[in-house]
């Protein structure tokens, strides 16, 4: 892989950027205090903006780190204000293989945004990190996250009984990915 770092993305809607420090509070306030969006995911609704504020500062850290991918998801209408997250959380540079990550606040569920910013992000992974395979995964009762994974034309590839974990507890996670050589170009 060529790593390169988080770079700024632009789709016809968004611009995906790098945290900076002062999206603490709007993160917590679009989306990470939110139980409803945090129910299928591995990490719990924050408590307090505080909490937001260390998780973005933390992130805002590690941007000099060339192999760390972790944007804001923000509408171009809608200021600099991040309406939700899209990210790398596991990397094996021996198979050139990504997992990636996302959440968006409830106000901009079912608009297609999730699946215009995962375009974005694999685009960029193929095409200037050099990434052979892009996957991710969803509990089976969030079959929303799935639909985001199809529509990028990622491939359902089987689902583990009892393989993981979320707000929920033990649970199944199916399993999509896309690899380089059958990518497609546009939604």
């Amino acid at each position: 892989m060529k790593h390169c770092g988080t770079q700024k993305l632009e789709t016809d809607r968004l611009v995906l950027r790098r945290y900076m420090n002062e999206d603490g509070a709007t993160m917590y306030k679009n989306w990470a205090s939110d139980k409803e969006v945090t129910k299928f995911l591995t990490w719990p609704a924050h408590s307090s903006k505080e909490v937001s504020q260390g998780v973005t500062d933390d992130w805002v850290n590690q941007y000099s780190n060339k192999s760390f991918y972790h944007w804001a998801i923000v509408l171009k209408d809608n200021g600099d204000e991040p309406i939700g997250d899209i990210g790398v959380v596991d990397m094996k540079e021996e198979i050139s293989m990504v997992h990636i990550g996302y959440c968006i606040g409830r106000t901009w569920w079912h608009k297609g945004i999730t699946s215009e910013a995962l375009k974005a992000v694999m685009d960029f992974l193929f095409d200037v990190v050099d990434v052979n395979r892009v996957e991710s995964r969803h509990d089976p009762r969030n079959p929303n996250s799935g639909k985001v994974m199809k529509k990028c034309g990622m491939k359902y590839e089987g689902t583990l009984r009892s393989s993981d974990w979320n707000n929920q507890g033990v649970c199944d996670a199916c399993y999509y990915a896309l690899l380089k050589s059958e990518r497609i170009t546009s939604l």
